[in-house]
């Protein structure tokens, strides 16, 4: 497997839907408090600029528009993340 599919596999099977259910999650703190905090605003934002920006790799990534050494940093970025969790 080449650390382009391995930079897929972990935007797709892992990244994402942690995103996604982080944005879920600050969705139904702010439909029991019926408002959102400045904070929370601030929370999603960035969640969803995250996830934007990790379909936005993964599209790259299925037309060849990254660079090896750029997939390199990118694996190593999301992979240290994936262990600091």
């Amino acid at each position: 497997m080449t650390n382009a599919q391995k930079l897929q596999n972990i935007l797709e099977l892992e990244i994402i839907p942690d995103l996604e259910a982080a944005i879920d999650e600050l969705f139904e703190e702010i439909d029991k408090t019926k408002n959102a905090t400045k904070e929370q605003k601030e929370d999603l934002e960035e969640l969803r600029e995250m996830r934007t920006e990790c379909f936005a790799i993964v599209e790259e990534l299925k037309r060849n528009e990254l660079e090896e050494e750029e997939i390199d940093e990118l694996l190593a970025e999301f992979m240290e993340m994936k262990t600091e969790e």
